[in-house]
């Protein structure tokens, strides 16, 4: 399979895992309730785009200038410290609703602000950092920022249909679940790259 192929895929999956239950959705979620759909994902998806491109080169540098076991073994702490901040949970702030709340700019501006501000240093970024470091800086590129932007577009249609009943709680833990499984994965990996 084509390495662009599979870094993009595989990028798609860990950040849309990575972004269930995460304050972007609910952010996604808040603006949608006041902005129409498309210049909300227009502004998600630029905000990711920018962010992640960052992301990118900073894992793409850090792949060429490190063992690739080590990486591995980096990696796989990683992922397994995604899955306790996923399981831990993520909420708005007052202060980061009030923001959503408030916008009153261009809908494509406030939202991509807003979501660029929120992705600086959050678990998405930093998956898309570990992801950049053993695979491809475009395909992951492309598949961390699809996988974000479906993720809060599912949010979007899924909150819009079901109000506020949505079950956090279960997606919370199966996206636990896939992060730790993908840790023990990765750390396999890096154990037999190690020896």
């Amino acid at each position: 399979m084509d390495a662009v192929l599979v870094g993009t895929t595989l990028s798609f999956w860990v950040i849309f895992v990575a972004e269930l239950g995460d304050k972007s959705q609910l952010m996604a979620l808040t603006f949608a309730t006041r902005f129409k759909v498309w210049p909300v994902l227009i502004g998600i998806t630029l905000a990711t785009a920018v962010v992640h491109l960052a992301s990118v080169a900073i894992g793409f540098g850090l792949g060429a200038a490190l063992p690739t076991g080590w990486i591995a073994l980096v990696a796989a702490l990683a992922f397994i410290g995604f899955g306790f901040w996923t399981l831990r949970g993520d909420t708005l702030t007052d202060e980061e609703r009030s923001k959503a709340q408030r916008a009153t700019k261009s809908a494509i501006i406030a939202v991509g602000t807003a979501f660029f501000l929120a992705e600086l240093g959050d678990k998405t970024m930093l998956a898309t950092i570990t992801l950049a470091t053993d695979h491809g800086w475009f395909g992951v590129w492309v598949g961390s920022t699809l996988g974000m932007v479906a993720a809060d577009a599912l949010a979007i249609v899924v909150g819009r249909a079901l109000g506020r009943n949505l079950p956090e709680k279960a997606i919370r833990y199966g996206a636990s679940a896939l992060f730790f499984l993908f840790g023990i994965w990765l750390a396999i990996d890096a154990v037999r790259l190690l020896t």
